[in-house]
C-alpha cells in the first residue's frame, strides 16, 4: 500500500476549502499511484472544521478513513508548537477533532501550545505522532528536548526539504537524527498542490484498514520509502504553480472588492 503521510487539501492557510480543488487533488493522488494519504491540514488554517464537514458530505467514512473513490484518506492535522516546529497528528476523525478543540486558544503565532502540553494532549488518544521536517530552517525540531522528541513516533523525510537542500543532504540529516532517538523515518510530500503527489511516499508491507495498523507498521518499520527520480521537477513545478494560483486568487479578491 502506497501512502503519503504529509499532505494538505488546501492551496494555502488563507484559502477556503474547495470541493473542486480537493476532488482534483484526489484524482491526481490516485494518478500518481497512491493508495492512501494522511490529510494533515494546518490546525490553524482558515475554517479548519469546514475541511472535515465537507469530507463527510463527499465520501463515506468508516470510522478510520474516508473512501475517496478508492483512495483511503486518514484524518490528521499539522500543529505548530511554542518552541517552533510542526507536529503531524494522524488518527480517527473524532480524536483529531477533539484535540483540535483543545487547541482553540493556541491558534495564533505567539500563543502556540508548548511541545510537552501538545504531547500530553495527543497521548490521550491512539494517534500516530510525527515530527515534521525536523531540519527545516524556519521550523526546526532537532534542537529541542530529546526527552520530548523521544515521545514522538517518527520523523518526516519531506519532499520540500529534499528539493531545497538536495535529497542526499536532507537524508543525511534526518535519518541519523531519527536513528539516534530510536525512531523510524516516514515520507511526506507536504503538498498543497497536486503536482507534488508521488514525489515521495511510503510503501507498506501490507494494506492497512485502521490507524492502529498504520501505526504498527510504522513503528515496526514494515515499509520502505520511495523517492521519485523527478522529485525536484515535481516540487518545483508545484511550488511555481502554487505561487501563480495564489496571485490569481488575490487579484480576483481585489477585483471583487472594487466592484
Amino acid at each position: 500500500m502506497r501512502i503519503d503521510l504529509h499532505t494538505h487539501g488546501k492551496l494555502s492557510k488563507n484559502s477556503d476549502f474547495s470541493i473542486e480543488y480537493f476532488t482534483e487533488m484526489v484524482t491526481e493522488a490516485k494518478a500518481s499511484g497512491l493508495d492512501a494519504l494522511a490529510l494533515t491540514e494546518h490546525f490553524n488554517t482558515r475554517h479548519f472544521y469546514d475541511v472535515y464537514e465537507t469530507l463527510d458530505r463527499l465520501y463515506p467514512y468508516n470510522g478510520e478513513y474516508y473512501d475517496a473513490d478508492g483512495l483511503r484518506i486518514f484524518p490528521g492535522m499539522e500543529v505548530d508548537i511554542q518552541e517552533t516546529g510542526h507536529i503531524l497528528l494522524i488518527g480517527q476523525k473524532e480524536h483529531i477533532l477533539t484535540i483540535r478543540a483543545g487547541l482553540e486558544n493556541y491558534t495564533s503565532k505567539g500563543s502556540f501550545i508548548p511541545f510537552a502540553n501538545l504531547l500530553d494532549l495527543a497521548e490521550a488518544w491512539p494517534l500516530l505522532k510525527i515530527g515534521a521536517h525536523p531540519f527545516r530552517e524556519s521550523t526546526p525540531l532537532h534542537q529541542l528536548d530529546r526527552n520530548l522528541l523521544g515521545r514522538l513516533d517518527a520523523f518526516d523525510l519531506n519532499a520540500k526539504d529534499m528539493y531545497k537542500m538536495d535529497i542526499q543532504t536532507c537524508r543525511s540529516q534526518v535519518e541519523p537524527f531519527a536513528q539516534s532517538l530510536g525512531k523510524p523515518v516516514t515520507a511526506g510530500s507536504d503538498t498543497h498542490q497536486c503536482l507534488q503527489y508521488g514525489s515521495v511516499y511510503n510503501v507498506l508491507d501490507r494494506p492497512c484498514a485502521s490507524v492502529a495498523e498504520l501505526k504498527e507498521q510504522i513503528l515496526t518499520e514494515a515499509y520502505t520509502i520511495e523517492i521519485s527520480a523527478d522529485l525536484p521537477l515535481r516540487v518545483k513545478a508545484s511550488m511555481m504553480l502554487k505561487k501563480v494560483m495564489k496571485r490569481l486568487a488575490k487579484l480576483e479578491a481585489t477585483s471583487l472588492q472594487e466592484v
